[in-house]
């Protein structure tokens, strides 16, 4: 193993064909896939997070899937932590590490570090919850787009914890969250990671977000989310509010027809595309692949080869 090219981060906004890349890349290395999602974590939740199908894991030994019950909840700082010691488990077997995801937040964390922050204010934090609870989460998220736009632009309008974070820390040191989370932007990677992202046109992007979407309600995601709805255990807050799970729930609720529930899944995961992209613009040297609509897999995968022998 080259010792040079021995950590490989995959990114690009969701459904961009990145897990498809990496698991190529690892099946040709003798790689193992560290798994960069902060909702394929989640046991039983498959169809709705697109885990890799078993007859991949299979070929390939992935990480970070399936290592929390979804009535549990799940932190970056936990991320942190398991993919370190997986990378350690990985590297101690004399092979290659290959992280792949699309989830900014943990490949930020990944690759610069934790951004601990001030401390807690759990008076203040009670005050915006009780609020998000009573007012709607929109208001408070609108509040964020006054104080810190650099921030909301990189928060989901339904992230309720980020969204009650970066208002927190603005009430306690009356500085935006995005403005001292500066300090990480001149940090040195963790680990000399070369990283390849993959990118396509924002109408490409869509398409494929839309056909995704159509694939996971013919896989029966609809039945999962009624599987893991009729558990003993409720879902946390992060398991139910996930894109995807949240419009279907809605759906069997009673609240919305499956086609309304399907039009705003759509909706939602374009939403996530673009705070995805905004995210990347701040990541240092992302190597981009800029992929033409008519481009096999194939191409792709010879394509980000190559790519990785010119980085030795």
């Amino acid at each position: 193993m080259d010792a040079k090219n021995d950590m490989i981060l995959i990114t690009g906004v969701t459904a961009s064909g990145k897990g498809k890349l990496a698991f190529e890349l690892a099946k040709e290395t003798g790689a193992e896939i560290i798994c960069i999602d902060s909702m394929k974590v989640y046991c039983r939740m498959d169809v709705g997070t697109a885990k890799p199908p078993k007859e991949a894991r299979k070929c390939v030994n992935y990480h970070l899937l399936d290592v929390v019950e979804p009535s549990e909840a799940f932190s970056v700082g936990a991320f942190v932590e398991l993919a370190h010691e997986a990378i350690k488990q990985i590297k101690q077997r004399q092979k290659r590490v290959i992280a792949v995801g699309g989830t900014a937040l943990y490949i930020k964390a990944l690759l610069y570090g934790l951004f601990e922050g001030p401390g807690t204010d759990e008076k203040i934090r009670i005050q915006l919850r009780a609020r998000a609870e009573k007012e709607g989460l929109g208001k408070l998220y609108r509040e964020l787009l006054k104080v810190d736009p650099a921030a909301a632009e990189r928060i989901s309008p339904n992230d309720l914890r980020r969204i009650v974070r970066a208002l927190e820390i603005y009430q306690i040191t009356g500085k935006p969250i995005s403005q001292l989370q500066k300090q990480f932007d001149a940090e040195k990677t963790v680990h000399d990671w070369m990283i390849i992202g993959l990118r396509r046109k924002k109408n490409i992007e869509n398409s494929r977000i839309n056909v995704r979407v159509k694939k996971m309600i013919e896989a029966g995601f609809v039945n999962e989310v009624k599987r893991l709805l009729a558990e003993e255990k409720p879902l946390s807050k992060q398991a139910e509010c996930a894109i995807g799970y949240a419009e279907i729930i809605e759906h069997l609720n009673g609240k919305t027809t499956l086609e309304e529930a399907i039009k705003q899944i759509k909706k939602n995961t374009r939403r996530l595309a673009k705070h995805q992209r905004t995210w990347f613009k701040r990541f240092r040297n992302i190597n981009w692949l800029d992929i033409d609509p008519e481009e096999p897999a194939e191409e792709t995968f010879k394509r980000a080869k190559k790519l990785l022998d010119n980085l030795r």
